[in-house]
């Protein structure tokens, strides 16, 4: 899988003497494979209004990755940027291209970024026109280059209700992605839209088709869009029912062509409470996938599922196992799925304890079965409020990376990271180095993206000691 996205949210220096020193900041610039949290290089001079975010990052390559954003100018108007590492190097974050010229409202951002390959990456995700709508846009890079943003074609005829935002991208090679957003029609109904690329150019925005007949109610949206190969992919989500109750939605690209969205098999059954959504599918290759959310059960409890596809086949949902003996709260969903190879995926989110408290919670799926969930180990002992996994991704079946967030006992928000190992998963960290960053109290980890092995790279948000939001990156090898 070959994009990740994420949660759509929104100590002093030590000093050290003579030889020793060398030794120990060394040591001290890795803790479990992770090397120190970092500013996103150039973003400071760009964030001048201090409200700087990262939303998601992708790798290509090990060490060759892309990050993408938002930052507040001087004028108190939110621009998008882009960023790239190139050989376990971040270079200097950058305006995205073309995008101030698109943006007269002043509000934009970088919703999703994926890269197939190093240097050859797609991002997208929404501006503010001169006339206060809200428009979609979309960007390529080519051998490191960035392109031109745009305004996605065929969404100008679309967006008759002057709302519409590209909210995930996905690269299964270069030059070959596929995407989708929403928009609202001229009934001020939301509507879910799907584009596709193909040797460089983007086509045109279109209707999910199937999916007007489903939408009865007008509210639908996308939750992610993944790609196993060219022309091969899958995007889900969800929509209003004739009955205002929200279901959840696949829908399936097969040799560059989208078909008809379905309602998730099996869901139904589950979500007696009649509030379901897929928020993340991950497809490990054509018509293998995995797509999770929530959903309410008959006591109007959020609860979490996983839906598996084999041989371009959904089957029926069924709530994360394991999940019911932890969720004693009431209150669970899955953020964040990546599948490596047919039926060898991770997921993970949050549920809530006895206390009412959110948990962080990680899942595998290994030869085709989901096993039963647990709790993030280290998490509870980080934690003294509420927590979550926001993201993982996974390089190999067994090898994943994991990150998001967790509430201190002076009910600060940190980063987390978790890795698993032959199917292990060690111990939760604080997000090394990004208690210097973190003055503030407020950080998370938006974004996780592992390319090969261990090789794996981690972005988020943090609240400087001047109450300004920043951005940052930090790597694992």
């Amino acid at each position: 899988m070959r994009r990740h996205r994420v949660v759509i949210v929104l100590a002093g220096a030590a000093v050290l003497c003579a030889a020793p020193a060398a030794v120990s900041a060394a040591r001290a610039a890795r803790v479990a494979g992770w090397h120190m949290a970092i500013e996103v290089p150039g973003l400071g001079s760009l964030n001048a209004g201090g409200d700087a975010g990262l939303t998601s990052l992708s790798c290509g390559l090990a060490g060759n990755c892309a990050a993408a954003g938002f930052y507040g100018d001087g004028s108190g108007h939110r621009q998008a940027f882009v960023v790239n590492e190139h050989d376990g190097k971040w270079g200097t974050a950058i305006e995205v291209p073309g995008s101030e010229s698109l943006n007269a409202g002043g509000l934009a951002i970088v919703t999703s970024v994926s890269c197939a390959s190093s240097d050859n990456c797609a991002a997208g995700g929404f501006y503010t026109d001169g006339a206060g709508r809200e428009q979609a846009f979309v960007l390529s890079e080519r051998n490191g280059r960035w392109g031109t943003a745009k305004q996605v074609r065929g969404t100008r005829k679309l967006n008759k209700g002057g709302r519409a935002w590209l909210v995930s991208v996905s690269c299964a090679a270069a030059a070959d992605c596929a995407a989708g957003g929403f928009y609202t029609d001229s009934s001020g109904h939301a509507q879910v839209f799907v584009l596709s690329e193909k040797n460089g150019r983007w086509g045109k925005a279109r209707q999910v088709a199937g999916l007007g007949a489903l939408n009865k109610g007008g509210d639908a949206g996308l939750g992610e869009v993944s790609c196993a190969a060219a022309g091969t992919c899958a995007a889900a989500g969800a929509y209003r029912d004739g009955s205002a109750h929200l279901q959840g939605f696949v829908v399936s690209r097969t040799k560059g062509t989208w078909g008809r969205a379905i309602e998730v098999p099996g869901l139904a059954a589950l979500n007696a409470g009649m509030d379901a959504a897929v928020l993340s599918v991950s497809c490990a290759s054509p018509g293998n996938c995995a797509a999770a959310g929530t959903y309410r059960d008959s006591s109007a409890q959020p609860q979490a599922f996983v839906v598996s596809e084999r041989d371009g086949t959904w089957r029926s949902a069924i709530e994360v196992p394991g999940l019911a003996t932890l969720n004693v709260g009431g209150n669970a969903s899955v953020i964040s799925v990546s599948c490596v190879s047919v039926g060898n995926c991770a997921a993970g989110g949050y549920y809530t304890d006895r206390s009412g408290d959110a948990q962080a919670f990680a899942a595998i799926e290994r030869n085709g079965r989901w096993r039963k969930a647990r709790q993030v180990p280290g998490s509870g002992a980080l934690n003294k409020g509420n927590a979550e996994l926001t993201s993982v991704s996974c390089a190999s079946a067994g090898n994943c990376v994991a990150g998001g967030l967790y509430t201190d006992g002076m009910q600060h928000f940190q980063a987390f990271v978790v890795s698993q190992t032959n199917g292990i998963w060690g111990t939760a960290i604080e997000v090394p180095g990004s208690a210097t960053l973190n003055q503030g109290g407020f950080a998370t980890v938006s974004s996780v993206s592992c390319r090969s092995g261990r090789d794996c790279a981690a972005g988020g948000t943090y609240r400087d000691s001047s109450g300004r939001f920043e951005a940052y990156v930090v790597s694992h090898t």
